[in-house]
């Protein structure tokens, strides 16, 4: 007799409820953020291209640290490399939940998100590098577009208010974490400058200090920070970019509970610290990334040279193929199956959404160049790019709002106000 075929599981469909507490907290917090840093992104802006902009640029070139100890850097650099170590810091500890309970903690859950997003990375390098090419361009900034900022494209949906089903929301941040870990492999392995291993070596060490404390349950701040913060400044003196520290740590961190813990130690860092990680210190990275001059002639030049229209159609278009493409492929050849609810214009809308490069791509913009003209017109197109795709992701989505909207309400109809919403409780629903 035949075996019955294995039931297809449902793809953007109902969470497990601890799951769908967990993205919505993360995602709660990811969006005042991304309100933040859009502001801190247009002051920049604005800041620049008035006579007071070399005010913005003294202020940003402003050197203070520490010389003896190699941490003598410019304002600029103390936000891209030191306070953007707490957005990978928390970062990691996201990537190690969804490895751990998350949607990557399987193969079949990861399989779909994991393809959709490596897609979503290489097809836009790919594009920068032939555009790049065949106009006679550098083929450096190759990385610029892989990554998609989730605060920012999270902004761009409260800017318009959408009513995104957790599901939806459950996979961009899936991909967005994903993104984040392709970005931090690219900055640790293709951006170092002169290795110092004594360095490295004694960063390695802290890490697996660090690790040991955790191993044994050693409890305290006091213990933490101060280690930290020497496996950053070490991390950086061993020239990889500091912000791998962050990540490194991040990972490390335990977040499942012990019998006896009301919260883990991840769950505890990334409640004190996501706060400030998109509060503060990416609002003030953009602040001090995004400040490039805007003129006619400046923008003629981010479509004209290769290396800024590269980063452009990497983002806009290269962005949604990769993920649309690989996600269809992943569902196709897969056991997965879309919500009936859903439509595929849905994940389309998200993959156009995903063209938001911000936060990271800015980062590699700043460190993949040595000419600060090339460095002005990239960081010019991330900008223009990222714009492009929120603008067009802003139509698609809102001309699905109203399904949004129903499927929205119906996760959260909590009609016996017992705190658990009502589709949780009825026969069939998903696992908790």
């Amino acid at each position: 007799m035949a075996a019955a075929p294995r039931e297809r599981s449902p793809f953007l469909g109902l969470l497990p409820l601890p799951e769908r507490t967990a993205v919505v907290q993360a995602l709660r917090t990811e969006t005042v953020g991304g309100l933040v840093l859009l502001a801190a992104a247009l002051v920049a802006l604005v800041w620049v291209n008035t006579p007071w902009g070399s005010t913005y640029e003294q202020i940003r070139d402003f050197h203070f640290g520490i010389p003896a100890l190699g941490l003598d850097l410019s304002v600029g650099h103390w936000t891209a490399d030191g306070l953007l170590t707490i957005f990978f810091l928390v970062a990691g500890i996201e990537l190690k939940r969804e490895l751990v309970v998350g949607e990557l903690r399987t193969p079949a859950t990861a399989a779909l998100p994991v393809v959709a997003a490596v897609c979503g990375m290489i097809v836009p390098a790919a594009l920068y590098a032939v555009t790049a090419a065949a106009g006679g361009g550098s083929l450096d900034g190759w990385a610029v577009p892989m990554a998609t900022d989730i605060a920012f494209a999270l902004a761009v949906l409260a800017v318009i208010s959408t009513h995104l089903p957790a599901a939806l929301r459950a996979f961009l941040l899936t991909l967005a974490v994903v993104d984040d870990l392709g970005g931090i492999l690219v900055i640790a392995i293709f951006f170092t400058s002169d290795l110092n291993f004594a360095a490295l070596g004694g960063s390695f060490a802290g890490l697996v200090v660090f690790h040991a404390l955790q191993r044994f349950r050693v409890r305290g701040w006091w213990w933490y920070v101060p280690l930290g913060v020497a496996i950053w400044a070490l991390m950086y003196n061993g020239g990889v970019h500091a912000t791998v520290a962050g990540v490194a740590m991040g990972l490390i961190l335990r977040t499942t509970r012990d019998k006896d813990e009301p919260a883990s130690p991840g769950e505890r860092t990334s409640h004190v610290l996501h706060p400030i990680s998109a509060g503060v210190a990416v609002p003030l990275f953009a602040l001090f990334a995004a400040g490039v001059g805007v003129s006619a002639t400046a923008l003629g030049e981010v479509f004209t040279q290769p290396e800024p229209l590269g980063v452009v159609l990497g983002l806009v278009l290269g962005k949604t193929l990769g993920i649309f493409v690989g996600t269809y492929l992943a569902a196709r050849y897969t056991r997965a199956q879309l919500n009936p609810d859903l439509a595929w214009a849905d994940v389309f809308a998200l993959a156009v959404l995903a063209g938001i490069g911000f936060t990271v791509a800015l980062l590699i913009g700043e460190l993949a160049f040595s000419d600060p003209s090339t460095t002005e017109h990239v960081k010019a197109a991330v900008l223009i790019g990222s714009l492009i795709a929120a603008a067009l992701a802003a139509i698609l989505v809102k001309r699905r709002n109203g399904i949004y909207r129903r499927l929205s309400e119906e996760e959260e109809r909590d009609d016996d106000h017992d705190g658990i919403p009502d589709i949780y409780q009825r026969s069939g629903a998903a696992e908790r």
